[in-house]
């Protein structure tokens, strides 16, 4: 019996790139990783990994100098490449052979992703905001830049990723108690988070003529079908140009929540809950990289500045010098 098992551990642990991939996949699919993160997950693998490594080579063979040869390779494809976008491959090529030594195809190693200095974040500015804020004539303008009007005031006042914002459906928002429940989210753990009075008017009156079922999608089509997350690029992309902002990403808008939030004084747990994330450090990295805007009423709340009269307002103590 010992036997037959070593001989099966044997031919598990031969196995092709092509075949464990497959098998990765499938194992995803049961698990019901979304279907945007399979296919980030086909594409890396499609290309680049499958252009660098033979789908037809056995697993056993990679080994902690196959990664290093991988950047090589991917930086003489694009010798302008940023490290965030290598890292961005690393990931991908992470999860997928941490599950190959998982299951006994590779050897076991360590994958350490590159160094790289951590940039502030791009977010809308007050005049942008002022500009995307400004209501439409409802009475004049098409319900296309109405709709996409409410689309920022939803994504600037909850700080909701895209995909969250397009799967959201009517029966969501809770205007007894100011609410919406978030179905739809990144690490599929559903929660609740609280609606401002500004947003719940705003959405009070865009149903009334948006109109629609319970199980209807809130943000929909001409048609009243669900937006999927290229037709919300699209529009918001167009709405921006025709309010003079030439910035046009979607996730600018959560960006600029938080730093807002943290500006304002709101405090990190709640932001790490309202954002939905599981941990606190990508809202420390949100306190980091605003940095910059530090100096906003740093006068007001410097604790030498409040005791100004002590510095300048007095005569000059003599110190004596000693020997």
């Amino acid at each position: 019996m010992k036997t037959k098992i070593t001989m099966c551990n044997e031919q598990k642990k031969d196995i092709t790139v092509k075949e464990a991939f497959e098998k990765y996949i499938k194992e995803k699919k049961i698990m019901n990783l979304s279907e945007s993160t399979i296919k980030i997950y086909e594409n890396f693998y499609n290309n680049p990994f499958i252009k660098f490594y033979s789908k037809n080579e056995s697993c056993k063979n990679i080994t902690k100098g196959t990664i290093i040869e991988f950047i090589d390779f991917i930086q003489k494809r694009n010798p302008n490449i940023k490290t965030t976008s290598i890292n961005s491959y690393l990931q991908s090529l992470r999860a997928i052979l941490y599950n190959f030594m998982e299951n006994g195809y590779t050897p076991q190693f360590k994958i350490k992703l590159l160094k790289c200095e951590k940039t502030i974040k791009e977010t809308y500015s007050p005049n942008e905001l002022e500009r995307l804020l400004k209501k439409p004539d409802i009475k004049k303008c098409r319900f296309s830049e109405y709709r996409s009007w409410v689309m920022v005031c939803y994504l600037l006042g909850t700080g909701n990723r895209l995909s969250t914002l397009c799967n959201l459906k009517i029966k969501d928002i809770d205007f007894e108690n100011n609410e919406v429940a978030l179905r739809k989210v990144k690490n599929k753990k559903q929660y609740i988070i609280p609606l401002s009075s500004t947003l719940s008017k705003t959405l009070s009156e865009y149903l009334k003529i948006r109109q629609g079922e319970p199980d209807d999608y809130l943000f929909c089509t001409q048609y009243g079908g669900r937006m999927e997350k290229l037709s919300v690029n699209s529009a918001i992309k167009r709405y921006n140009h025709s309010r003079g902002v030439a910035k046009t990403s979607v996730h600018l808008f959560r960006h600029t929540f938080a730093k807002n939030w943290i500006l304002n004084g709101g405090d990190i747990f709640r932001l790490k809950n309202i954002l939905g994330h599981s941990t606190l450090e990508m809202v420390k990295e949100y306190v980091n990289m605003f940095g910059g805007d530090l100096k906003r009423d740093f006068d007001k709340f410097n604790p030498l500045e409040s005791m100004k009269a002590s510095v300048v307002g007095r005569e000059a103590i003599n110190i004596r010098k000693t020997s």
